[in-house]
């Protein structure tokens, strides 16, 4: 090989060195964030209304609050998926679990004096219960909690006036009467309403409770951990679900402690 084909040569191989070289990082673009793909959604769709922008396992797509839906986007932003995330090697529903998280509600901030409070035998598990005295799956629900044995009931009398315009004048006579606890049973159980009283009540406070937690119909129930149940489940519904909450020892003590 004479001299001026080895030069070319180096030179040759300096070029493809240079080129496999990593750019500075002032020349590479950023890899995006949540607050950038954020930023790029509320752009490229100004009037969606999106909440919070959060990273998940998957490399490159991000997890989108729509209200009470989730949503996954990539980082480009143009294409969502709507469903769930699973980890199949871990066994997990990330989705549902993230939705779950969402969902909860901070049971020691809830102002149970507001409700009408029952206490069943020990009364050592908590629960509350959103409920409107004309709601037909309300009167359901009554009945599968009868047998419900060491709890306390936090009933929180909310009226939905679209639906029952004739609950707020029940749900104010339950809370006025002597005995609230007979009454809403004497109500709920057997159909015997409340002579109508007028008294200062919580009825109002309850509904406005009810649309800051998210709480759009009744019943909705609230274990002492947070979760939501939503419906008439059956009895031995409630019993499971209210045997798998998590709340400390003190969860449910700080919450009756609140409402002395």
């Amino acid at each position: 090989m004479t001299i001026s084909k080895l030069r070319n040569a180096l030179c040759l191989c300096l070029l493809g060195a240079s080129v496999a070289l990593p750019l500075p990082a002032s020349a590479q673009t950023a890899a995006p964030t949540a607050n950038s793909i954020a930023e790029r959604l509320q752009s490229l769709y100004p009037a969606t209304r999106f909440g919070a922008v959060n990273t998940t396992p998957w490399p490159g797509v991000f997890e989108v609050v729509m209200g009470a839906n989730l949503a996954y986007v990539d980082e480009s932003g143009q294409y969502f998926l709507f469903g769930h995330l699973f980890d199949m090697k871990a066994q997990r529903d990330l989705t549902a679990e993230r939705k779950d998280a969402q969902t909860r509600v901070d049971f020691a901030a809830l102002p149970l004096t507001d409700a009408v409070k029952d206490v069943r035998g020990n009364g050592a598990r908590t629960l509350a219960i959103f409920s409107d005295p004309d709601c037909p799956y309300c009167l359901k629900l009554e009945t599968e909690i009868k047998s419900l044995t060491d709890v306390t009931i936090y009933t929180f009398l909310m009226p939905i006036a679209s639906l029952h315009p004739g609950a707020r004048s029940k749900a104010i006579a339950v809370w006025c009467s002597k005995d609230r606890v007979a009454a809403w049973h004497a109500l709920m159980q057997r159909d015997e309403t409340s002579p109508a009283r007028e008294c200062p009540h919580p009825v109002d406070r309850n509904i406005a409770l009810g649309e800051r937690l998210g709480i759009s119909g009744t019943p909705t129930l609230v274990a002492a951990d947070g979760r939501i149940l939503p419906g008439a489940a059956s009895s031995a519904q409630i019993e499971a679900w209210l045997a798998r909450a998590t709340a400390s020892a003190e969860g449910p003590a700080s919450a009756k402690s609140a409402a002395r």
